[in-house]
């Protein structure tokens, strides 16, 4: 009989629902936009419900299409779940209903807070309680966006007093509605997703009393801790009724997964909405000296061991693309971006921070603010186009030579996903910037295909790790370095000298 897998895949802009063979291979998929809400500058929410109607809906289009090709539903042994992290959702656990808007991952509301907190602890450095959760105090992660929604949302300062508060990521917001939301949802978080919170003991993989009282956040409001591959409830009703939910990662460690970055000592870049760059350290938990985190990786099984990962991350990757398109109107589509930065052969001397949310890694200053400089008659729509392309790479650079420096050890390639690589000019002007060949494979999107690989992993559609590395033996295309170290070194000079302009403004 065949096996199939689900995969839901729910991002910064839109939900997807991906069903995949034995193989790896896309059998069908849907994918939906949904809104993104700005209420004032630096604020960025989601609405809860608008995420889970895009997920059902996704699903269900999805299952049409399966169907259509002569598949059953009852084909599909499992489903896993990847999902945008760090954005956090609160809610009732009476009603099951939101308290409040999600606010997401790159929202920098918190300046204050993060400030304020860091002020109050002996350390009052932002690195005070990095040694428990392996995390520096900024607005990126759940923590803080969890201690603004106490100090400003009265709903949910009411329901913590009451004992109705719920909160976690949207992983938790989505098993909790799949498996029953009010009645009888299961409220869980998989290891990954709760090391981007700020309040589990990374060592421990569990949540941290310290930290819950540093935050004011009630421990019993949190999710149960999981494995990112165990068989965790079954879905409740629609489509899917009784199909188990067994498999859960957030979305870059799921393309870890994805990509197959099994061995100490391997990485993997997502280009997405942000940019993010995972680098293996298998079961040791290593810190950074050079501005990374200090995350897990993933962990296979309840009785597996973690594997953990050093992680730089970019705030804006993709979404500089989609702001020239929406915003400014320079192009009328995403993939425009490649066809007016190869009709120029340099940027003319312009440089794009594109510090929109601050800088996160390694810089981790949240004074920093967008710029677009070295400019002069010259200039043109084709030249910012490749500065935008560019910025992604630089930052990829930045992140990569830290990841050097921490594991003493130079990267030989780079391996890449995520759907800003579809672009040839932009993975080739990362090779050139990096000196290093960058590896994409044939299926860019291996976001979904973690979460999958997980899930059937739980459910033995893949018996081990050697099963899953036999799958889809894709065919890649490798980009090699085309400029010489002279090159790259001055454009990387310039680079460095417009981040420091960005610096200061916020």
């Amino acid at each position: 009989m065949p096996e199939f897998i689900g995969a839901i895949d729910q991002g910064t802009t839109s939900s997807r629902f991906l069903i995949f063979d034995k193989s790896g291979e896309v059998i069908a998929s849907h994918q939906l936009e949904f809104n993104q809400y700005y209420p004032a500058a630096g604020w960025v929410e989601h609405d809860p419900n608008e995420i889970l109607s895009s997920v059902h809906n996704a699903v269900e289009k999805t299952v049409e299409i399966f169907k259509s090709k002569g598949y059953k539903v009852e084909d599909i042994k499992a489903i896993g779940i990847t999902n945008q992290r760090e954005t956090i959702v609160a809610w009732d656990r009476v009603t099951g209903k939101p308290l409040c808007k999600a606010i997401v991952w790159n929202d920098t509301r918190t300046k204050q807070v993060v400030h304020a907190l860091a002020n109050s602890h002996p350390k009052k450095d932002i690195n005070c309680i990095r040694d428990i959760c392996g995390l520096p105090l900024t607005t990126y992660f759940s923590g803080v966006k969890l201690r603004w929604m106490l100090e400003n949302v009265a709903e949910f300062k009411t329901a913590q007093e009451e004992g109705r508060l719920m909160v976690g990521n949207i992983d938790s917001w989505l098993i909790y509605n799949l498996t029953g939301g009010a009645k009888g949802g299961i409220h869980v978080t998989d290891v990954t997703n709760a090391s981007r919170t700020m309040l589990m003991d990374i060592r421990k993989l569990e949540w941290s009393d310290e930290l819950c009282d540093f935050f004011g956040i009630a421990a019993g409001a949190l999710p149960k801790i999981v494995s990112s591959s165990e068989v965790y409830g079954n879905v409740s009703h629609g489509i899917l009724k009784g199909v188990p939910i067994a498999g859960c990662l957030g979305d870059q460690q799921a393309a870890t997964v994805g990509q197959k970055c099994f061995s100490p000592g391997e990485a993997k870049n997502t280009y997405g909405t942000g940019c993010f760059m995972i680098f293996n350290t298998g079961h040791k938990l290593t810190f950074s000296d050079n501005g990374l985190l200090s995350t897990v990786a993933y962990q296979l099984g309840p009785n597996s061991k973690p594997v953990y990962g050093l992680e730089g991350s970019i705030a804006v990757a993709g979404s500089a693309i989609k702001w020239l398109r929406d915003n400014m109107g320079l192009i009328k589509e995403a993939s425009d971006i490649g066809k007016y930065a190869s009709e120029v052969d340099s940027t003319g001397g312009v440089y794009f921070v594109t510090a929109f949310s601050g800088l996160f890694a390694p810089y981790w200053r949240d004074d920093a603010r967008g710029c677009i400089i070295g400019l002069t008659q010259f200039a043109n729509r084709s030249h910012i186009c490749r500065a935008t392309l560019e910025a992604i790479c630089f930052q990829t650079r930045a992140i990569l030579e830290a990841m050097n420096a921490d594991s003493k050890t130079d990267l030989s390639l780079l391996k890449v996903d995520g759907g800003v690589t579809n672009s040839d000019v932009c993975m080739q002007l990362q090779a050139d910037i990096l000196g290093i060949e960058v590896v994409r494979p044939a299926n860019v999107e291996t976001t979904a295909l973690g979460a999958a690989f997980a899930a059937g992993l739980a459910v033995g559609v893949w018996k081990d790790i050697d099963d899953i590395i036999a799958t889809n033996a894709d065919s890649q295309t490798v980009f090699k370095p085309s400029v010489d170290a002279n090159s790259r070194d001055s454009r990387y000079a310039g680079w460095n000298e417009a981040i420091n302009r960005s610096y200061g403004w916020a």
